[in-house]
C-alpha cells in the first residue's frame, strides 16, 4: 500500500482540519463575546424559581478588563443575533454542493473560510453601527460557511480511497470539534484580559492566514496536484475507478426518491437537534439551574467537545479497521456507529436532567453524551460518499439543509419551554432531544445502505432506456 506519512491526501486532511477548526472558532466565539457585549442589567433579572441549587462560585474576583463597548440588547435581540448565522448558512448548502461539483471544492472552501474571516474582522464595526448591521454580518458569515462542508465532501469524493474514507474524513471534520474546544475557553480569556473586540480580530486574522496556505498547497483532484507521488496518484485513481460517474447532469429525480438518502437526512436532522440545543443552551443550563458560571469555567463547557473530538478520530480508525481487516460490510459499520452515536447521547442527556444539583455528574453526563455523538461521523456523516461518491457534495448540501433547521428552531423552542427555568422544564427539553435522537437512529438502522446507488454510476441512463 502507499505510505500515509507526508502523502498528499493526508496533507489535505490536515489542512482541512485546520480550516474547520477556524470555521467553528469563528462560529462559536460570538456566544462567548456576547456576554461581554451586553450591559449586565439588560439580561433577565435573577429568577426566584431557579434557586433550586446552592451557589458554589468560589472564584476570586480578578479585576477584569471593562474597556469594551456595551450594548443594551434584550434577550430576544440576543436570540436573533445568535440565530442569524443559520439563516445565511441554510441558503448556501445545496448551491454549495452543486457549485463544488462544477468548479471544484478547493476554491469554494477556500473562499468560504476567507469570506467568513473577513466578516468576522468586521463584527466589532457592525456592532457599533447597530444591531441590524451585526445580524447582517452574521448572516453573511453563515452564507460563507454554508458552502464549506459540501465543498469538502466533494473534494473527498475524488481524493479518498473507499477503505480510507472514515480515517481521512474523520481527521478533516474533527477540526470542527477542536475549534469549539479551543475557542470557548480562549474567547473567554481574551474577553477577560483584553477586550471582546480581540476575539473577532484574532480568529479573523488566523482565518485569512490559513487561506494563503490552502490556496498554495491544495488541489481539487489527484491529477492536478503538483507534488503528489506517481504511486499515490495511481493508488487513489484505481481505487475510485468504478465508483465515479462521468455524466454532467445531476440525476435529481432518482436522487430525491432514494430511501438511503432520506435515511441520512433523518439521522442528520435528529443528531443536530441535540447538538445545537446543547451548543447554544448548555451555558444557560449550567448557570441558571446548576448555579455554576460557565463563563468562569469555560474549560468545563469545552470538555464535552474535547471528548467528541477524541471520539471522532478514534472511531474513524476503528471503522476502517473493521471494514478492511475484519471484513465487516460498510452498511453494518455505518448503522452500528450511528446507533451508538445517537442512542448513547439520548440516554445520558435524559440522565443529566435527573441528577438534581450534583453538577459534577451533570458535567460528566453531558460530556459522555456529546462524546458518544462522535461515533456518528463514521456513521451517517460519511454515508453520502458510500451511496453516491460523484454527488457527495450535493447530497451533503441536501441533508445539511434539513439539519440546519434544528439550529434555527431547537434553541427557540427550548427557550419557550424554559420560561421559569425550573428543573422540570429542562427535563422536557432533554426528553424532546432524546426522543428525536432515538427516532433518527431507528430510521437510519432500517433504511440506510452502504452500496453505491444505481443512479450515481455512469451507466445508469443506459439501463433505463
Amino acid at each position: 500500500s502507499v505510505p500515509t506519512c507526508c502523502s498528499a491526501r493526508y496533507n489535505l486532511a490536515l489542512l482541512a482540519c485546520f480550516g474547520f477548526f477556524l470555521l467553528y472558532a469563528l462560529r462559536v466565539n460570538l456566544s462567548v463575546a456576547l456576554v461581554d457585549m451586553v450591559e449586565p442589567n439588560t439580561s433577565l433579572a435573577k429568577n426566584a424559581t431557579s434557586n433550586v441549587c446552592p451557589e458554589h462560585s468560589s472564584t476570586i474576583n480578578v479585576p477584569r478588563n471593562t474597556t469594551g463597548e456595551k450594548y443594551s440588547w434584550d434577550a430576544d435581540t440576543q436570540g436573533w443575533i445568535l440565530g442569524s448565522f443559520f439563516y445565511g448558512y441554510i441558503i448556501t448548502q445545496i448551491p454549495g454542493g452543486y457549485l463544488a461539483s462544477k468548479i471544484g471544492g478547493k476554491l469554494l472552501l477556500g473562499f468560504g473560510i476567507f469570506g467568513t474571516s473577513v466578516f468576522t474582522l468586521l463584527t466589532p464595526l457592525a456592532a457599533n453601527l447597530g444591531v441590524g448591521y451585526l445580524i447582517a454580518v452574521r448572516a453573511l458569515e453563515g452564507l460563507g460557511e454554508g458552502v464549506t462542508f459540501p465543498a469538502m465532501h466533494s473534494m473527498w469524493s475524488s481524493w479518498a480511497p473507499p477503505l480510507e474514507r472514515s480515517k481521512l474524513l474523520s481527521i478533516s471534520y474533527a477540526g470542527a470539534q477542536l475549534g469549539t474546544v479551543v475557542s470557548l475557553p480562549l474567547s473567554g480569556l481574551i474577553c477577560y484580559y483584553m477586550n471582546w473586540v480581540y476575539v473577532f480580530y484574532i480568529f479573523g486574522a488566523l482565518g485569512v492566514l490559513w487561506w494563503f496556505f490552502w490556496m498554495g498547497l491544495v488541489s481539487d483532484t489527484p491529477e492536478t496536484h503538483r507534488s503528489i507521488s506517481h504511486a499515490e496518484r495511481e493508488y487513489i485513481l484505481s481505487s475510485l475507478k468504478d465508483q465515479l460517474s462521468t455524466q454532467k447532469s445531476v440525476p435529481w429525480r432518482p436522487m430525491l426518491k432514494s430511501l438511503p438518502l432520506w435515511a441520512i437526512v433523518v439521522a442528520h436532522f435528529s443528531y443536530n437537534w441535540t447538538f445545537y440545543t446543547l451548543l447554544t443552551l448548555l451555558p444557560t443550563y449550567m448557570k441558571e439551574i446548576l448555579r455554576f458560571d460557565a463563563q468562569e469555567n469555560g474549560f468545563l463547557s469545552a470538555l464535552p467537545y474535547f471528548g467528541c473530538w477524541l471520539c471522532i478520530i478514534l472511531s474513524g480508525q476503528i471503522a476502517d479497521y473493521l471494514r478492511e481487516k475484519q471484513n465487516f460490510s460498510t452498511v453494518c459499520v455505518r448503522k452500528c456507529f450511528t446507533l451508538i452515536g445517537m442512542v448513547g447521547p439520548a440516554l445520558f442527556l435524559v440522565a443529566a436532567g435527573f441528577i438534581g444539583c450534583n453538577y459534577a455528574l451533570a458535567v460528566a453526563f453531558v460530556t459522555i453524551s456529546t462524546t458518544l455523538g462522535g461515533f456518528c461521523t463514521s456513521g451517517y456523516s460519511i454515508n453520502h460518499l458510500d451511496i453516491a461518491p460523484s454527488y457527495a457534495g450535493i447530497l451533503l448540501g441536501i441533508t445539511n439543509s434539513f439539519a440546519t433547521i434544528p439550529g434555527m428552531v431547537g434553541p427557540v423552542i427550548a427557550k419557550i419551554l424554559t420560561h421559569n427555568n425550573t428543573v422540570g422544564e429542562w427535563q422536557t427539553v432533554f426528553y424532546i432531544a432524546a426522543s428525536i435522537n432515538l427516532f433518527g437512529a431507528i430510521f437510519f438502522a432500517l433504511f440506510a445502505s452502504g452500496e453505491v446507488q444505481d443512479w450515481a454510476v455512469s451507466g445508469y441512463h443506459l439501463h433505463r432506456n
